[in-house]
């Protein structure tokens, strides 16, 4: 049975992909509005409206990142016969890891979550020899880069800042940069729809390449509505936002000013405008916690709760794993009822 002329199961994988856009816009909403809302820039409803609003914005920006999800982690030729169920168990791994993770409150990466989805059910399937190691390595690496840098862009740029207001009172240098953040807020929304956008376009058109007997290795191409589609239910996600890593993002890491939180949102959108271009699958989780991080440093060591940034820091590194389980156990479940 066909539904829009799709296989059943490659229908459910869209469907669901499109449920893992949703989540990830949910889940990483806090990244967008966390520092604005920190700052009483804008209200919760403003700053999530604004968000959704340039999340779609990045829509076609750059499509690298979608061509690394789509063919740059897992070789799906290795396993024809079941590449569409294994993709189905990769993006269900990264959406159950999502909602746990939502639940706790603790902002881990979709990104990574997708990505380790896609080597647990790829490695159930065919064992080690799926890894596309080239994309899997870059992107791990970037796991310790990515907030690495945010946080040395921001704690650079706040020091920047201080050094030209030094001799401006703080309640004026606060007012200047209270409109300042509602242009780097934006900018970073727009990075973020950019990246995390792609991820599930590149899983689509992995799958209706892989439904109509196609093989990524004869040219990679994201229809129209795949992108449109994507990008909506993300910037839905991120509107509907989840509340709960808001208030680890905002107030349990540090406490931010205006111009310190312009200053982590414009040192995390210019590391992930970057890494777009590069198609480097970053999280922009891990990138705007370490910018937050580093501003939060530029005032004095201990200002930053480093206690939260450690417990962040773990759910980090059990990201990629605990999702490859979860899509590897689902894999083999799937495997044995026939499926």
């Amino acid at each position: 049975m066909d539904v829009f002329g799709l296989s059943v199961i490659a229908a459910l994988t869209i469907g669901l992909t499109l449920v893992f856009e949703f989540v990830n816009g949910f889940h990483d909403s806090a990244n967008s509005i966390a520092t604005i809302v920190a700052t009483k820039v804008l209200s919760p409803v403003a700053a999530v409206s604004m968000a959704a609003f340039f999340n779609f914005v990045g829509i076609n920006i750059s499509l690298a990142v979608a061509k690394t999800i789509g063919k740059g982690i897992i070789d799906t030729s290795i396993v024809p016969k079941e590449g569409i169920v294994l993709v189905f168990c990769a993006v269900a791994g990264a959406v159950v890891w999502d909602l746990i993770t939502w639940w706790f409150g603790i902002p881990t990466s979709s990104s990574h979550a997708l990505v380790g989805g896609l080597i647990g059910a790829g490695v159930a399937a065919a064992g080690t020899a799926v890894i596309v190691w080239s994309g899997t390595l870059k992107t791990i690496s970037f796991i310790v880069i990515s907030p690495l840098i945010g946080m040395a862009a921001a704690f650079g740029l706040t020091i920047l800042v201080m050094r030209i207001a030094r001799r401006v009172s703080r309640t004026t240098v606060n007012r200047y940069f209270r409109r300042l953040q509602i242009a780097s807020s934006a900018a970073y929304s727009v990075t973020h729809g950019t990246n995390d956008g792609q991820k599930g376009m590149g899983i689509v058109a992995l799958v209706l390449i892989m439904d109509a007997g196609g093989s990524t290795a004869g040219g990679f191409s994201i229809p129209l509505w795949a992108m449109i589609a994507c990008q909506t239910m993300i910037s839905l996600g991120t509107f509907f936002g989840g509340w709960r890593i808001v208030k680890t993002m905002a107030s349990r890491i540090t406490k931010l000013d205006p111009y310190q939180g312009f200053c982590a949102e414009t040192g995390a959108a210019a590391m992930l405008f970057t890494t777009a271009h590069m198609g480097v699958p970053v999280s922009t989780t891990h990138t705007i916690s370490g910018a937050i991080m580093g501003v939060g440093a530029t005032k004095r060591f201990s200002a930053v709760r480093w206690g939260v940034g450690r417990r962040i820091m773990i759910a980090w590194v059990l990201t990629i794993p605990a999702a490859a389980s979860i899509a590897g156990a689902l894999f083999v479940v799937m495997h044995a009822l026939g499926i």
